[in-house]
């Protein structure tokens, strides 16, 4: 029997009736408070309704099973089976389509969700890695077109993988059409920035705004004499900051985050968010109305495009960041991801240190154990810079003095330490406030550069150490783990970056190496460092599809071993505990197992290497960069 067309239509239409329903509140609540004392508010509340109707029309058929799919099933995200893996298109697989040849590759490490990096049209020349948008529409033609970034998402869907862009919310390139009109006078676009006509208020706001790349980009505001106006530029001249103030600007990036969904995107990363709302006598970072601005966002997905999660990248201090997972008035209703930059910082802090005690108090202090509908994106290395967001409270806290904490970090990862295993660059060092930050790959940081030129086989065994206590770390603490691409063959940084103009300035280039498929056919034939380190992380991703006690709703409380060089959590299951600990020193330690007997472990069971765990005389015995799973 032929389908009734008609009563398809009637079935989507009351499916959107009741997501308006259900998420109404949620949108208008936050955006009446926003913007409903302006005089365009009605034109501008019926022209949002207008384009969430138009978007849900045109979303595909089997985006639309999709959606109803995940609204059976909203912990879908959080499943233990989640693992990320984060990739630069032309450097994995020099195009979209050549991404197809490799999808193999991600599905034996065990990949079910793919973040392409940047993708979307860029300016010209300097792009900031390309988070300087030209057409939110358009992709980079570098790696093909539309048609082809469809035809990856399909492939994609239909192995179980979802896929994750970079929608830029901040800022536009000066390039792009609303900037162009903008330059050239029209008063409408104007708007859509901030744009001053002197310099008077920009330097009001300058006294208390943080300078993002203070080397090659100082201050915050940028001056164009063809046109008369000073522009608000965060992060760089060719970006520039948009007018959220302004409720057409919610709808213009609406209408292009439900294109972007309905090309088959899963993940929306929501880039810069912290900066998106403006405050004279504050660092414009966090303000309030950011958090009503994504759960607005995120309410109009969830109206037009249920399928869709929102992760907000806001790498902020702790207490800043949990509020974009939702909390308060919020709670439930924002991120359903964040990057947890503290996990990441305190990981490296851990291991120049060879002791816990700051990290135990920093992810035991200001993290919840649970978070409602959301969970963490967690990471060891990424594509950008590692910055020491370690207060001086914090440090305090636990008898270090802050500066001097984060100058040694600096220092130790630029590998100027005495003693230093690893080997990375400076980013942005800031003379004025003395802020350093490091680039470096994660096998070049953890010191296997180090340990392969000085031909020193046990300093390579313990770089290969450190790399897998780092997956483990990140495999079970709580959310989806994220593998950059190249760490699960160790590449190392790439000093050819200095080479190309357009990235000589910028030292994170150094650990944005293209992927050597060389090294990766070496490591998948176990050969080297690389195979090791390819074997154990695919161990410890198909270990974490399986232990349904790394679900992201499992609560994750922070236990103190009272051992400096160890670092320890629970996950609280119903169905039992699993108590991980990690080793962040090249010693053997050992921890009473009446302590474990007290965090709930029940069975002397390692759930990683899924064998029993030996005893002797009653403690157990922790290798150098030991992880233990214990049930």
């Amino acid at each position: 029997m032929a389908p009734d067309t008609a009563q398809e239509t009637d079935f989507d239409a009351d499916l959107f009736a009741l997501r308006m329903e259900r998420s109404r509140d949620d949108l208008y609540g936050m955006l009446g408070r926003l913007y409903g004392a302006r005089p365009d508010y009605p034109a501008f509340v019926a022209a949002l309704d207008a384009a969430l109707a138009r978007a849900w029309a045109g979303r595909p058929a089997d985006l639309k099973r999709l959606d109803l799919k995940r609204d059976l099933e909203p912990d879908w995200f959080q499943r233990p089976g989640m693992a990320g893996y984060v990739l630069y298109l032309d450097r994995f697989a020099d195009d979209l389509k050549g991404v197809l040849d490799k999808l193999d590759w991600l599905e034996r490490l065990g990949i079910t969700y793919v973040h392409f990096m940047p993708c979307l049209m860029p300016r010209p020349g300097d792009s900031d890695g390309g988070y300087s948008v030209m057409d939110y529409r358009a992709i980079n033609p570098t790696y093909g077109t539309m048609a082809d970034f469809e035809a990856v998402a399909r492939a994609l869907r239909g192995r179980g993988v979802s896929l994750c862009v970079d929608f830029v919310l901040n800022h536009t390139a000066k390039e792009h059409a609303w900037a162009r009109k903008a330059a050239a006078g029209d008063a409408t676009y104007q708007d859509y920035y901030l744009m001053f006509d002197d310099d008077r208020t920009p330097k009001e706001y300058e006294k208390t705004l943080i300078e993002v790349f203070p080397d090659n980009a100082p201050g915050s505001f940028t001056f164009y004499p063809e046109f008369g106006k000073w522009v608000w530029t965060t992060f760089n001249e060719h970006q520039w900051d948009l007018n959220w103030a302004n409720p057409w600007v919610f709808l213009e990036m609406v209408e292009v985050m439900l294109f972007l969904a309905n090309k088959g995107v899963d993940v929306l990363r929501l880039d810069a968010v912290a900066f998106m709302w403006k405050r004279m006598g504050t660092r414009c970072q966090s303000e309030p109305e950011v958090h009503m601005i994504l759960q607005a966002l995120r309410a109009a997905s969830r109206i037009a495009a249920p399928s869709v999660i929102h992760l907000e990248e806001a790498i902020v201090a702790p207490a800043e960041m949990v509020p974009y997972l939702g909390a308060g008035e919020h709670s439930g209703k924002e991120g359903n991801l964040a990057y947890h930059n503290s996990l990441m910082v305190q990981f490296w802090g851990a291991l120049a240190t060879r002791e816990t005690r700051l990290m135990t108090h920093v992810l035991g202090t200001h993290f919840p154990r649970a978070l409602p509908n959301a969970t963490y994106a967690t990471y060891v290395r990424c594509h950008d810079d590692i910055g020491w967001a370690v207060t001086d409270e914090d440090a305090r806290a636990v008898g270090l003095n802050g500066p001097l904490h984060r100058g040694y970090l600096a220092d130790f990862y630029t590998g100027a330490f005495p003693g230093s295993f690893a080997a990375g660059e400076l980013f942005q060092f800031n003379p004025e406030t003395g802020d350093k930050r490091n680039s470096g790959t994660f096998a070049s940081m953890a010191g296997l550069e180090r340990a392969l030129a000085a031909g020193d086989a046990a300093a390579v065994d313990r770089a290969v150490d450190r790399i897998l206590m780092g997956h483990a770390l990140i495999a079970s603490f709580g959310g989806i783990p994220l593998v950059y691409m190249g760490d699960e063959i160790a590449l190392l940084n790439d000093r050819s970056y200095k080479d190309v103009p357009e990235h000589a300035h910028d030292s994170r280039w150094l650990h944005r190496p293209r992927m050597d498929w060389d090294r990766a056919a070496r490591a998948q034939a176990g050969q080297g460092p690389e195979g090791r380190v390819l074997a154990g992380v695919r161990r410890i991703l198909a270990r974490r599809a399986a232990t349904p006690e790394l679900h992201g709703a499992v609560p994750t409380r922070i236990a103190d071993t009272g051992l400096n060089g160890l670092f320890a959590f629970v996950r609280e299951a119903p169905t039992g505990a699993l108590l991980c600990v990690f080793n962040f020193t090249e010693f053997w330690a050992t921890l009473r197992h009446e302590w474990a007997l007290t965090q709930g472990a029940t069975r002397f069971r390692d759930a990683l290497s899924d064998a029993d765990v030996a005893l002797d005389d009653g403690r157990i015995l922790l290798p150098p960069y030991a992880r233990l799973w214990l049930r």
